[in-house]
């Protein structure tokens, strides 16, 4: 098995255990034993399982990011924030390891649900960054800073996620907090097409740069 397929499949089978029995209970023993290697193997891809689990999680939060990179481009409106708001709880919802993450469940997450300084400041830059710009362009409603924007609308989504975390319709709670965000926190400006084009250009660019 090449390299590059064999480190996948690790990941895969630490993701799968890590969500059924939660970081205390996998062992590397156990990740090994479900990708039908030995022990050393996952050792030569992650010297700690901390490592490892680390991995995993930077596998989700890179895969909800693509998700959302998509959705960006297939949708002339994706960069306003309720818009986004939409694709980013669809691309959290298809994820449960990421959105255990987000919410700094416990038992799932163990150790890894203490934050992580580096992540932390990379998030907030980009999302400084892109509020601001929402901010230039008139898109937010005229009493929101970007400093308010971020504070508000992250305790918006994680109160989104909470509540819609054992939904079976995950499609009705994104459409809910498109209405909520859009209601709350869009200015109701449309942009010129050129504009739009523009845009989404640059916010993918600060997605993918990072």
């Amino acid at each position: 098995m090449p390299d590059a397929e064999r480190e996948r499949r690790i990941l895969e089978v630490a993701a799968e255990l890590l969500l059924r029995h939660g970081y205390r209970r996998v062992t590397i023993d156990d990740i090994a034993h479900g990708a039908g290697i030995g022990k050393g193997t996952v050792y030569l891809h992650w010297k700690t399982r901390e490592a490892l689990f680390a991995a995993v999680f930077e596998q989700e939060v890179q895969g909800a990011i693509d998700g959302l990179v998509d959705a960006l481009r297939a949708d002339p409106d994706g960069f306003l924030l309720h818009r986004l708001a939409r694709a980013y709880f669809l691309a959290v919802m298809e994820r449960p390891l990421l959105r255990a993450f987000l919410l700094g469940d416990p038992e799932v997450l163990g150790r890894l649900a203490r934050h992580d300084i580096d992540r932390e400041k990379r998030h907030d830059v980009i999302s400084r960054e892109y509020c601001q710009l929402l901010v230039e362009h008139h898109l937010l409603h005229p009493t929101l800073t970007a400093e308010a924007t971020i504070v508000t609308f992250l305790a918006t989504f994680e109160g989104f996620l909470r509540a819609g975390a054992a939904a079976e319709d995950p499609l009705r709670w994104a459409d809910l907090l498109e209405g909520t965000v859009a209601r709350a926190f869009w200015s109701g400006r449309r942009p010129s097409k050129s504009t739009r084009e523009s845009l989404t250009k640059h916010v993918i660019e600060l997605f993918t740069s990072r």
